[in-house]
């Protein structure tokens, strides 16, 4: 039995070392994708991969790997969306979970808020992340991980 993989869309993501350590735990291999460099490791459960610049590099090349029972962490909905087509168990940073019931909303919510940036009627600024926010990740991407397990066997 192949166990899963992670994949994380690294450029922005706040949950980096907390991903690893859940992974580490749980002895899964992580991959983490992104445009820039990051900090090395000589840990074989913990991989790099990095992409040409460009608007859509690290979730092409995630989406052409992640299969079924894979976990992703991404804050990007669109990812989220084409991740999930492909079976995988989808994560924000904040432990949002989700799911095919919720991305359509989710997808046009982010419409939405582009479009009200768009007209100058917001913003756009996110909320603050917070250690509670943290907390509800690690709890996510536990839960997530026996989940996904309980599918491949």
């Amino acid at each position: 039995m192949l166990d899963i993989q992670v994949y994380v869309d690294a450029d922005a993501c706040p949950v980096k070392d907390e991903a690893i350590r859940v992974a580490m735990r749980h002895h899964l291999v992580i991959t983490l994708v992104a445009n820039q460099g990051s900090r090395p490791t000589r840990d074989p459960m913990i991989r790099y991969v990095y992409v040409p610049m460009g608007a859509d590099a690290a979730d092409d090349w995630i989406v052409e790997q992640v299969t079924a029972g894979d976990i992703v962490i991404a804050a990007d909905i669109p990812l989220a969306s084409r991740a999930l087509e492909r079976g995988a168990e989808v994560l924000g940073p904040t432990g949002k979970r989700f799911t095919r019931d919720s991305i359509g909303m989710a997808l046009a919510m982010r419409e939405l808020k582009q479009h009200l940036r768009e007209t100058g009627e917001s913003r756009g600024l996110n909320p603050e992340f917070t250690s509670r926010d943290r907390s509800q990740f690690l709890a996510a991407l536990d839960e997530a991980i026996t989940r996904a397990r309980r599918t491949r066997t």
